[in-house]
């Protein structure tokens, strides 16, 4: 059985992983989050390490690139990269980690069109959250001589059940048309959206197989604009809600090449089309709706952080 450390474990990707291995009998899975480990304290960091017999690292935890991140004064950079450097120095020959990586990281100011992985470095992120990831995965990409196996796949969206409802717009959305309410889109925009089961059959394989590739796309083979998935939502809903773009044109596309991936996983890998995994939110948050914080979802205060691609 092989010890496997989630790192950030009460965040979305951190807490569906655990979900997930935790059913799996060839894991132990050890949940980290703030309240057992201090992952911006190197000793304590390596104290952990030293007492745990850990095989498997995954590392969910990070700062920042989300609208509710915005006007805080953390110090993004800092902690993201000190968070990463703590964990990736106590890893051993034996060992295997799993860092995300984010779209951002190529730089999120120009349009993104099924960029490649050969890509990254061509401009420099002027956002905080998406340099964090940039000088994470240049060293990934050069850290061929040191210890254990360092993967970086790079996440462009994820949703699913268990995202933040408040302000994610896939669930957000969702929780507006139940309650009979407008789908409103600040500018609609080209995304890669990738379901959080299928990353979890992505995770499986990366645990269990070795890849020579350290970092790769892992993105869906279709792209999809948010106004498409408005109406997506209305074909499934019982009420059709107006959807309101405020503002003309399409924002910064948002999209990744998944070839490399698709050779990694030999081709044969099935992505759930958004239909079907917005018909399996839309029950699940309908059978919960007397649990969710619907004054949160009416407000939608975090909307007057959505920018447009003219700065607005």
């Amino acid at each position: 059985m092989k010890n496997v450390a989630i790192l950030g474990a009460k965040g979305f990707i951190g807490k569906n992983t655990y979900d997930f291995l935790n059913n799996e009998e060839k894991y132990n899975v050890i949940a980290v989050t703030r309240d057992n480990l201090d992952l911006l304290d190197e000793r304590e960091v390596e104290k952990f390490f030293e007492r745990q017999n850990i095989d498997i690292v995954i590392h969910c935890a990070n700062q920042g690139g989300t609208r509710k991140s915005q006007n805080t004064n953390i110090d993004v950079v800092k902690n993201n990269l000190k968070m990463f450097f703590n964990v990736e120095r106590c890893i051993k020959n034996d060992m295997k980690m799993i860092n995300f990586g984010s779209g951002a990281q190529y730089d999120k100011t120009r349009d993104l069109k099924r960029v490649r992985e050969e890509e990254f470095d061509i401009l420099i992120p002027k956002d905080d959250y998406g340099y964090s990831k940039y000088v994470m995965s240049k060293y990934i990409r050069n850290r061929s001589n040191k210890k254990g196996i360092v993967y970086n796949p790079i996440i462009f969206g994820m949703y699913g059940i268990g995202e933040d409802y408040t302000y994610r717009f896939i669930s957000n959305a969702i929780i507006k048309n139940i309650l009979k309410m407008p789908i409103e889109i600040n500018q609609n925009v080209i995304f890669d959206y990738l379901f959080i089961d299928d990353y979890k059959r992505i995770l499986k394989r990366i645990l269990e197989e070795d890849w020579l590739e350290r970092e790769f796309n892992v993105t869906p083979s279709e792209s999809v604009e948010l106004y498409q998935l408005a109406e997506c939502i209305n074909q499934i809903g019982m009420h059709k809600s107006d959807i309101v773009i405020k503002n003309n044109g399409l924002n910064y596309q948002y999209t990744g090449d998944n070839s490399r991936l698709m050779n990694l996983l030999g081709g044969k890998f099935e992505f759930t089309p958004y239909q079907v995994a917005i018909e399996q939110m839309y029950k699940y948050y309908y059978d919960n709706k007397d649990f969710l914080d619907l004054d949160s979802v009416k407000k939608d205060l975090l909307m007057q952080y959505c920018s447009t691609k003219d700065g607005k």
